[in-house]
């Protein structure tokens, strides 16, 4: 090999390195843009001892426990259920299974409502609610008693004729 196609070789070598080292500066660049807002927000972020996050801590358990009991409009604020002097029985005999939506989203009359009490008595292991049944269908017939608007009405299994489908 002559001397001066190694030179060639060398300086080509040379300009490769360069634009490969061109070409990785460029796709940092392109990469740093879109990141760069959230690394300010990281790099410009609040810092705090421990004293602050110990405040800051209690502070918050102190507002989300008292939004556990807010009402506003006649309306638990965390539940979503209306509020009246009923309301506290279906907190500690209801709600402590399952989610208010469950509640809300359905509709019956009082004898609904009895039927679903011992379904869930029969089924679901709900405890005996001794003096605060009566209260309880009070609330649920009050509030969630059936509507004419919005949703159908339940379907009548016993009534529902069934066929078996022919494959």
């Amino acid at each position: 090999m002559s001397k001066q196609s190694f030179d060639t070789n060398k300086s080509w070598d040379a300009l490769l390195r360069l634009l490969n080292l061109i070409a990785l500066i460029v796709i940092c660049i392109i990469i740093y843009i879109p990141v760069k807002p959230s690394i300010d927000r990281y790099m410009n972020r609040p810092r705090y001892n421990k004293e602050e996050l110990k405040k800051m801590s209690v502070a918050r358990s102190q507002e989300l426990s008292n939004d556990w009991d807010r009402v506003e409009k006649g309306i638990h604020v965390q539940t979503g259920m209306v509020y009246d002097s009923n309301f506290k029985h279906i907190q500690s005999h209801c709600l402590s299974c399952h989610s208010s939506k469950l509640i809300t989203q359905n509709r019956a009359d009082r004898a609904g409502w009895k039927s679903m009490i011992r379904w869930m008595q029969k089924t679901q292991g709900l405890h005996d609610l001794s003096d605060s049944e009566p209260r309880i269908l009070d609330y649920l017939s009050k509030h969630y008693a059936p509507k004419e608007v919005g949703r159908r009405p339940n379907i009548d299994m016993k009534e529902l004729e069934w066929y078996l489908l022919q494959g």
